[in-house]
Formats: C-alpha cells, structure tokens, sequence
C-alpha cells in the first residue's frame, strides 16, 4: 500500500488569506501529509504564509500551483469536496470517518478539496467531486477555519494509517478507477453529444448535466468502462453524420 504522504493530496481552491495556507501546511506537516496543492490563490508566495507554516515551509516550497480546479485534480482517482453547508441538489455524502476508511481501503491516488473561507465551492466545482465530506459542528457556528478542517481530516488518516484496521476493498476490476482526466474528457463528451442530438436546448439545460454527473460518479467507472461509454458516444456521433440531409449521396 503506498503511503498517504504519497498519496494524498490536500487542494485549496481559491484561499483568499495567506496565513490560511501556511497554517493547512503546519496542520498536514503535524500528520505527515505532504503534498499541498493551490488553485487560483489570491497571494502565493506571501511571507504570512511561510509565517503561519511555523516548520512546515518545505510542504510551501514543493507545493503545486495550478489556475483550474480540473488541472489539479487530473491525476486523480477518488476526489472528495469538502464543505460546511449540504446542497439544495442531494449529492453522495460521506462523513469524515467513511471517507477516511473509503481512502484506507485502496491504493489509489485522492484529493480531498477545500472550498474558499467565505464561500466554500461552488456547484459546479463539487460536481467535480465523487462525494460530498461534511464535518459536523454545532449548527449554530458550523464554518471551522480552512486550516482546522484541514487539521480535522489529515488526523483522521494518520490515525488511520498508523491503526491499519480497514480491510482492503476488493473491487473485482480488471482495470484502475478512471481519473478525474478521462471522468471530465467523458463528461464534456456526453454533454456535446446530448446538444447534437436535441437532447439538452443551451437555453435550458436545466439539472439534467448535474444529475448525469452524480449517476455516473457514483458508479465509479474504471478506465476500461469509460472507454467503452466514449465508443458509444461516438457511434452515436457517426450515426448523427450518416443521416444529414445528402450524406452518402
């Protein structure tokens, strides 16, 4: 089993506060998480930051920077957002603990994501993710600081990883989970395909495209699968081109 420091992958989108980013490094260092990865911070490098690391700035020197969400999460096999409030749309939830075992169980390379301090992520950033990670806190003040619900799910899995109680997940595949890469290529394909054929209008596409992406992260397909599912979609292309008015005429 690779070790999570290898692993996991801790993702800030959007901090707003240099300080936070330091303090998330302290809060990974402390539990032996490694690799941070930012998107679109609004100030990186800043000396806050390495301030707030208090130890940890080697997690700041080596940490990637990306401007998109999707960049950061290509190489990835499970994705879990985080996020303080649940959604109007229902979306599959898993609390802490059961993302911490689902990670445990297999050997695969996983994002856990982190919204911006005031707004969190957004829809269409969580409809990124396989599952939604809420961290239950007192209704009444239940925002924790980007830091602490950092410190919150990197203690989980180090407790975990040292524990070694969850017995590996035998998925029965033949093939690796497909990447958040291939899960977007698939997406944006099915989306083009379902506008080619009437299916969806671009003046109301409604939930349809959101619910589609649910179904299918929630089946969790391998690689082989999606392969198969873009062969689909492209038979349904090529029959799309046949019947124009004076094809093969």
């Amino acid at each position: 089993m690779t070790p999570l420091a290898e692993r996991v992958r801790i993702v800030l989108v959007g901090p707003s506060h240099p300080g936070n980013i330091g303090a998330a490094a302290r809060a990974m260092k402390t539990m032996g998480l490694r690799r941070l990865v930012l998107v679109a911070p609004a100030a990186f490098p800043h000396p806050e930051a390495v301030a707030m690391a208090s130890g940890a700035e080697d997690l700041l020197e080596r940490a990637e920077v990306h401007d998109d969400l999707a960049e950061a999460l290509a190489p990835c096999r499970r994705v879990y957002g985080l996020s303080a409030r649940l959604r109007a749309l229902a979306w599959p939830q898993r609390s802490p603990e059961r993302c911490v075992e689902e990670i445990l169980a297999e050997d695969l390379p996983v994002a856990l994501v982190f919204g911006r301090e005031r707004s969190g992520l957004t829809n269409e950033e969580l409809a990124r993710c396989h599952a939604l990670v809420h961290i239950p806190a007192d209704p009444a003040y239940s925002s924790l600081n980007l830091a602490q619900a950092v410190q919150v799910m990197a203690y989980l899995l180090h407790r975990a990883e040292i524990a070694q109680t969850v017995a590996p997940v035998h998925r029965g595949a033949e093939h690796p989970p497909a990447s958040a890469a291939q899960l977007e290529g698939f997406f944006d394909h099915l989306e083009s395909v379902l506008y080619r054929i009437g299916f969806l209008s671009p003046e109301r596409p409604g939930r349809i495209l959101l619910r589609l992406r649910r179904l299918f992260l929630r089946a969790e397909p391998d690689e082989k699968e999606v392969h198969i599912l873009r062969g689909i979609l492209a038979g349904v292309e090529a029959c799309c081109r046949d019947r124009r008015p004076g094809a093969g005429a």
